[in-house]
């Protein structure tokens, strides 16, 4: 089913597969192509370029609010991209058209390795500080990240256990620097 799986320790072989199975669950759902098209529009969103927008944005209509935002998510990118970096180049785990033989995605990544999803960490870091700052956006921001992550799957360039590390990592950063800005979280 895939390349070089006999070199994984079992636990991960187990996850692997299972990885697998509910990637290919993905790509059989009927009207796909469908869902690809939308899939693009939907992942573009979190290419990056809107997120400094937003905090200057915030930053312009309110800047008691907008500035610690601003602040947050700069402390966040700044730790989430070059651990990004290193995950993905240190594990250097294959994206499904690397790892499948025969599999193409519906798009061409940016590059080579698969995990974790860059677009769906960003996704989940600005969903969260948002949601931080204006809970009443909670359930569109959330909404709208998890979504990111789908449309990475669908269009074949990230496995789903990809899109939970990037969800975990984006989340997870932006909720640490979101507590270290504020005082909330010893650093």
């Amino acid at each position: 089913m895939e390349k070089n799986l006999s070199r994984l320790p079992l636990p991960l072989a187990w996850f692997h597969r299972l990885d697998i199975i509910i990637f290919f669950w993905t790509m059989r759902r009927r009207h796909l192509r469908v869902m690809a098209r939308c899939s693009r529009g939907l992942s573009r969103t979190a290419d990056g370029f809107a997120y400094p927008v937003v905090a200057l944005g915030l930053m312009a209509v309110d800047s008691d609010v907008g500035t610690p935002f601003a602040m947050a998510m700069a402390l966040a990118f700044a730790l989430e991209r070059p651990l990004y970096w290193i995950l993905k180049n240190g594990l250097k785990r294959n994206r499904p058209a690397a790892a499948i033989p025969g599999f193409n995605s519906f798009i061409i990544p940016s590059d080579k390795f698969s995990f974790p999803s860059g677009h769906t960490s960003g996704a989940f870091l600005v969903a969260t500080l948002l949601s931080l700052n204006f809970p009443a956006l909670t359930a569109v921001v959330f909404g709208w990240a998890l979504l990111v992550g789908a449309s990475r799957v669908t269009l074949g360039v990230h496995f789903p256990t990809d899109t939970v590390a990037g969800a975990l990592m984006g989340a997870g950063l932006a909720w640490c620097s979101h507590g270290w800005l504020s005082g909330q979280l010893p650093l």
